[in-house]
């Protein structure tokens, strides 16, 4: 956990998370969304890899207003289990609310200065879209997304930026809603899609069971061309 403490809008409380600073001790800010496992090893190391790009990312505990300080993984059947507990417990419109205030306290740190942005997977792909649309974070990256085609009509009032990793043979997200979300954000003058043939769900999890190397490497290489350009430039 880190010294950066969020204060929740509605008042009902404060969390934490987990902060990587670059060893230039400051850079733009980017807010990395938890899957379903919480703040684990893997989000750790994903904010580990982007301050080794020059990004101060910090991963809130999202799951704090039902159990905080969740970390599971993708291993055991039990960990699933609890994961999809946690999932379905979940308020989305409260999480997006805490990456909010996530996001302004990002802004205004003292290692932050320029702007920010966010990433997420998994369930955090689908709060990185809403961010997008619900808040002034100026890029946004969602890497296979659960849900965002429930949520089209929001994108309308996207302000920033967006791009989203689609995994063609997503197990939680069907060929259908992959229509979906393209018949409606192709054409966006704000979004950009990619599309990853022949991989599955969480093809980009650090050591997940459906990692795959070479189009997590081409995922992880347009995310950081996308911040460049969003967020440093």
């Amino acid at each position: 956990m880190s010294d950066l403490v969020i204060e929740a809008r509605d008042g009902s409380g404060s969390f934490g998370g987990y902060l990587a600073t670059p060893e230039s001790g400051g850079g733009p800010g980017i807010v990395v969304i938890q899957e379903i496992f919480g703040v684990n090893a893997a989000m750790r190391r994903i904010c580990d890899w982007l301050a080794g790009e020059g990004y101060v990312a910090f991963c809130p505990d999202l799951f704090w207003r039902i159990e905080p300080g969740i970390e599971l993984t993708d291993k055991t059947d039990e960990e699933w289990q609890k994961a999809f507990e946690l999932y379905k417990a979940f308020d989305v419109d409260k999480g997006v609310e805490d990456i909010a205030a996530t996001l302004k306290a990002l802004r205004a740190h003292r290692t932050v200065n320029g702007r920010v942005g966010s990433v997420g997977y998994c369930l955090g792909g689908l709060l990185a879209y809403l961010t997008a649309c619900r808040t002034s974070a100026d890029a946004n990256v969602g890497y296979y997304g659960v849900g965002i085609d429930a949520h089209l009509d929001e994108a309308e009032s996207m302000a920033g930026y967006l791009a989203l990793h689609i995994a063609e043979e997503d197990q939680f997200v069907d060929k259908a809603a992959q229509k979906r979300i393209h018949e409606a954000l192709d054409e966006h003058p704000r979004v950009t899609i990619w599309d990853y043939p022949g991989v599955d769900h969480a093809f980009a999890r650090p050591d997940g069971i459906n990692f795959n190397a070479e189009a997590a490497a081409l995922a992880n290489r347009r995310t950081l061309d996308f911040f460049a350009k969003h967020l440093k430039d």
